[in-house]
């Protein structure tokens, strides 16, 4: 703690060996940063610029990959940083800060995975009713209410603990996530009976939603044609896969939160650098390879930059 300055530091201790290898941390981090950025960003541009892709399933698409650039810029310049101080450090206010756009662009991606599951569900069980649900406003809407619904929901959370005393101040990661809690001397009941409510309601709530429109898919699909089956199954699997790899990744940040499993730092680390790393170039190529629309967009903009190139 700062008393000139009356600030609470926090310390980040999830680095391994930070000083011996700061500089590969940085490069890593770095590389992976700017093919974040460029992966994410290239396919929001080809959604954008194309009117034929301008459907909600695209629109949905888009949005998530901008939730994906979102997440990253709130994370990767503060690691960056951190490589190369001599104190891997963050004020409480900014730990508290970092900690709800974190856990709020975690709920806007459930939530846009949720309603890409239901515009599936009405494209597929309900075609002839598709335009008239699915319309330009209801689109906006959904879009408005899938960062200011869980922004709201999560902004409770710091609000009830940033004024609660602080014990500890040493943090067992790398940013600042749920395991903030662990630094309070009398742990809040208030913030975990809401932690608890805001959990179901962001996490299983969801999962639960999308597992029941993909059954009623799969049932409509079954009954259909092998077209139907293979159009269903080309724009419902990079879906269902997102969604899988979204929800392994954040199960191991609940788990480490609520149990008091002393999980090796090594290990710590790397999960924790597959949550920042992995999840959000995961997004671009199952939705850039898998999407055959997207693809056909994206394989024609490499064959004219590599045309430019030899020219």
């Amino acid at each position: 703690m700062d008393n000139d300055l009356n600030v609470t530091y926090i310390t980040f201790d999830g680095h391994v060996e930070v000083q011996k290898y700061r500089y590969l941390y940085f490069l890593i981090i770095f590389t992976a940063y700017i093919l974040v950025i460029c992966s994410n960003s290239t396919i929001v541009c080809i959604i954008v610029i194309n009117k034929s892709l301008h459907e909600p399933m695209y629109i949905f698409i888009a949005a998530l990959l901008i939730n994906s650039v979102l997440f990253s810029n709130a994370i990767y310049p503060k690691l960056l940083i951190d490589f190369l101080s001599e104190q891997q450090i963050i004020s409480y206010s900014a730990c508290l800060f970092q900690w709800f756009i974190y856990y709020t662009l975690g709920g806007s991606e459930y939530f846009l995975l949720s309603v890409m599951a239901y515009d599936r569900y009405v494209s597929i069980c309900q075609p002839l009713q598709y335009h008239t649900i699915m319309r330009k406003t209801t689109v906006n809407i959904l879009l408005i209410l899938a960062w200011l619904l869980p922004a709201c929901q999560f902004s409770v959370g710091p609000l009830l603990i940033a004024n609660k005393k602080l014990c500890y101040f040493i943090l067992e990661g790398i940013i600042c996530n749920s395991t903030i809690n662990k630094l309070h001397c009398v742990p809040s009941t208030v913030q975990n009976i809401y932690g608890l409510i805001l959990f179901v309601g962001s996490v299983p709530l969801p999962v639960l939603f999308i597992l029941f429109t993909y059954t009623r898919i799969f049932i409509v699909t079954y009954q259909s044609s092998r077209e139907v089956r293979r159009k269903a199954a080309q724009t419902c699997l990079p879906h269902l896969l997102v969604l899988i790899n979204f929800s392994c990744l954040m199960s191991y940040d609940v788990l480490l939160a609520r149990l008091e499993t002393d999980f090796p730092k090594t290990v710590r680390l790397i999960m924790s650098l597959q949550l920042v790393i992995y999840h959000p170039l995961f997004n671009p190529i199952i939705y850039g390879i898998k999407m055959k629309e997207i693809y056909k967009h994206l394989k024609r903009l490499f064959l004219k930059v590599k045309a430019l190139k030899t020219e």
